[in-house]
């Protein structure tokens, strides 16, 4: 009774696993690289300043503040990375457009408050946060919020030019020129934009702050998902039509622990899905080539397993016994074996970057979750079965006894 009560508890166990892998896969979904799904390829080169040189400081500032706007536009799963000592690649899936996110990403984005004479009289630096929204007319504004200093200076700007024109300008382009009727502390807007879309897009600039130095785009690209999805359908097929040659050859020479391994193959790739799912991973093309790799890895364990239960079979010991040993005797080699490769995706994974990375976490990925099944998977799901009339001593595992 007990036994059959564990056999129950472990069937329980995996079904809910694949019915939690399945629940983040169609939940969440899988992120598509830029090369599977398209979208735009940036290139921006700082630009010295009589004020600033480019050194690494400066590249920091321009990094930082680019994310910070590439986030802001909530684009999904963008790449951007630095490119020798003044470049930045900024790549940008799902975007048909790239000027747009130029406009967005790449301008210096300085603002200023200048009298009508052109003199500077504060920057956005007083400018704490800024977002769109709509005037007591129903006009799409800009509200800022100014610091403290900010506001003291901007008070007594507004109470010096009370009658008179105060412009507002962005990288030299005016986004108004309204004329102090009021002294303005704390908080202000920014007028003339005809939707709440346009005055977002500059809310971001001056929310997220000025690029310390220029940036002039050397290379813009879009990249079509044609190639993707012809990659993506290619690559199914490759994986499908491997894995059926594998359970061909996995049924022929293990007889019905073959089916069984390939139905593990099955879970193994649904519980792979759902783990790249969750983790919000993004799928590449040189990604697939990782996980059709891990795929291979695992089959590599189940063969590994079931070879040293039959050694264990050809011995003399009974099935149970066999499994028991067989698995024992299996782990060692598994572990050598997967945490090696571990350590390459490891190593591939931070010193490298875009196809070579992307390859190298997938294939991490897929190899710790071959292993976790492995494990506990194929262990408990030949448990289950070991007890049935499905496995018989005399047949199992291909072994036939003289």
């Amino acid at each position: 009774m007990r036994y059959k009560q564990k056999r129950r508890i472990k069937l329980i166990i995996i079904l809910a696993i694949i019915a939690f892998a399945a629940f983040l896969y169609f939940q969440h979904g899988i992120n598509l690289g830029l090369d599977l799904q398209g979208g735009a390829h940036i290139v921006l080169q700082a630009q010295p300043t009589e004020e600033r040189e480019i050194n690494d400081s400066v590249m920091t500032g321009i990094l930082s503040v680019i994310e910070r706007r590439v986030n802001q536009l909530g684009l999904s799963e963008p790449l951007i990375q630095r490119e020798g000592s003044d470049r930045i690649i900024v790549e940008l899936p799902a975007v048909d457009s790239p000027n747009e996110a130029i406009n967005t990403i790449g301008r210096t984005a300085m603002l200023t408050f200048r009298n009508s004479s052109g003199e500077v009289l504060m920057t956005g630096e007083a400018v704490k946060d800024a977002r769109a929204d709509y005037d007591q007319y129903g006009r799409a504004v800009i509200a800022f919020t100014l610091t403290d200093s900010g506001s003291e200076q901007f008070a007594d700007i507004t109470r010096k030019y009370m009658g008179k024109k105060i412009g507002i300008y962005l990288d030299n382009e005016q986004l108004t020129n309204p004329t102090v009727q009021a002294v303005i502390e704390g908080k202000g807007q920014i007028t003339g934009y005809e939707s709440a879309q346009a005055a977002e897009k500059d809310a971001i600039l001056i929310r997220e702050g000025a690029l310390p130095v220029p940036v002039e785009v050397i290379e813009t690209r879009t990249v079509g998902p044609t190639l993707g999805q012809i990659s993506i359908q290619k690559s199914i097929r490759a994986g499908l039509l491997g894995l059926l040659l594998v359970a061909i050859y996995m049924v022929f020479y293990y007889r019905f622990p073959g089916i069984l391994a390939a139905v593990i193959l099955a879970i193994y790739g649904l519980i792979l899905m759902g783990t790249m799912a969750g983790l919000q991973a993004t799928l590449t093309l040189p990604g697939i080539a990782g996980l059709i790799l891990s795929i291979g890895m695992a089959v590599d364990a189940n063969i590994i397993i079931f070879e040293r239960i039959k050694d264990e079979l050809k011995s003399g010991k009974t099935l149970r016994a066999a499994i028991d040993a067989g698995f024992k005797r299996a782990y060692t080699t598994i572990i050598d074996a997967n945490v090696t490769t571990i350590m390459t995706a490891l190593i591939l994974a931070y010193f490298t970057s875009g196809t070579v990375r992307g390859f190298a976490v997938t294939l991490g990925i897929g190899i710790i979750v071959s292993m976790f099944t492995a494990f506990f998977v194929t262990r408990n799901v030949i448990d289950i079965f070991a007890g049935s009339k499905l496995l018989r001593e005399n047949k199992s595992f291909g072994v036939r006894k003289g």
